[in-house]
């Protein structure tokens, strides 16, 4: 399962990063914030389970920043110090396990890889730690529920907040992590930049992709329906984290655990994810929390570059950038029917994500315009999420 929230704050703590350096701590740094960036959660879900590898690349003078995949890797997945699962690299630095492979409550999993320079990455081992299971889920619909800084669009400000509620387990620490998932009914499913969708090439074969036909500065950028059913994926930006610590063995009620903006008035499937933390991945989470909040805090200043529990082997102080963690995962998808929303909101999903209305291509016959592909992707599915109402 990715972890695009993770994912999301790691990266803006690197992008803060810019004029500083990593904690002394830490390790050492150079000025061109070259770093590696791992990014995976083994879940006990029967879900897709994935390593994602990327580099860092920064242009001081320039203040440009973006992110490499790392390709060509080696990866696996050690259990239990014995076990060894390989993961194979399906796109650009992203590194799948086996269909059938899942975690093990109890069971101890280290991320180990080999870069194609030969370089050896491995982790600090996780155990994959129990997690209660939610009792119950409900949303509320609020109009203010986005801050100046999450708004869609600059504009939207509501939301639907959603709570849990579940019983901690008694005499033992437990570390909790919560995140959503949100499909939502996706009918525009591709964009062209100054150019047009075509099905075919000119000699008849398969493209289903843009073309450009050097069309100058002035030409439209269209948009084009999708082609079938689609679902558009969306995930939560916050880091919701909770230590037992006051409420050992007590029941949990009315936390407030995710915040679904308001994409549309239409009706939708939102997934929440209760996952365990090990107590070390517990204090990596606060701090990038804590951090990148702090950062854009008045009196935030630039924050330490927070290096993780994945180290080269052969060159310790490498600054590498995420955490290997495993986590066992209660999840519950609620039927959204976004009844309750009043007020302003986006006039679509595609308005919402997009901060524009789509345009379409001028009909002249001939098949024109076409309909769009569906592509499957960790942000769009043509198939129907399980729990879909109609």
């Amino acid at each position: 399962m990715r972890s695009p929230t993770v994912k999301l704050l790691i990266y803006l703590s690197i992008g803060l990063s810019l004029l500083t350096c990593v904690d002394p701590a830490d390790s050492t740094f150079n000025s061109s914030l070259n770093v590696l960036i791992v990014d995976c959660t083994i879940t006990d879900k029967a879900e897709t389970q994935v390593v994602r590898l990327n580099r860092s690349q920064a242009d001081l003078p320039t203040g440009r920043f973006g992110y490499v995949p790392v390709t060509k890797a080696t990866v696996q997945l050690v259990i239990d110090s014995a076990e060894v699962v390989n993961a194979q690299e399906t796109t650009e630095g992203r590194y799948q396990l086996p269909a059938d492979f899942k975690g093990r409550v109890g069971h101890v999993y280290q991320l180990k890889f080999t870069l194609a320079d030969g370089t050896h990455y491995e982790s600090s081992p996780e155990r994959l730690q129990p997690v209660a299971p939610i009792g119950q889920v409900r949303a509320q619909f609020n109009p203010t529920s986005l801050n100046a800084t999450e708004r869609l669009n600059n504009v939207y400000t509501a939301a639907h907040d959603f709570y849990v509620d579940f019983t901690d387990p008694a005499d033992q620490s437990n570390y909790y992590r919560w995140e959503w998932i949100d499909w939502e009914r996706q009918e525009w499913c591709r964009s062209c930049n100054r150019g047009l969708y075509q099905i075919s090439d000119e000699q008849g074969r398969l493209i289903e992709d843009c073309v450009n036909y050097n069309f100058n500065s002035s030409f439209p950028n269209y948009d084009y329906n999708c082609r079938t059913s689609c679902w558009e994926i969306l995930y939560s930006n916050d880091l919701i984290l909770f230590d037992d610590q006051y409420s050992n063995g007590n029941p949990v009620k009315g936390l407030l655990v995710g915040r679904v903006p308001l994409y549309s008035k239409e009706h939708s499937l939102v997934e929440i994810r209760q996952s365990s933390l090990s107590k070390q991945a517990y204090e990596y989470f606060k701090r990038l929390n804590d951090q990148t909040i702090a950062a854009g805090g008045v009196a935030g200043g630039q924050p330490a570059l927070l290096v993780g529990n994945v180290h080269n082997v052969a060159k310790t102080n490498e600054p590498v950038v995420g955490y290997f963690t495993a986590s066992s995962v209660s999840s519950v998808r609620y039927w959204l029917t976004r009844s309750d929303a009043d007020g302003i909101a986006p006039s679509s999903l595609f308005q919402a994500l997009n901060g524009k209305d789509p345009v379409n291509e001028p009909s002249t016959g001939r098949g024109r315009p076409p309909l769009a592909v569906c592509v499957s992707s960790d942000s769009r599915t043509p198939f129907k999420p399980a729990g879909w109402q109609d």
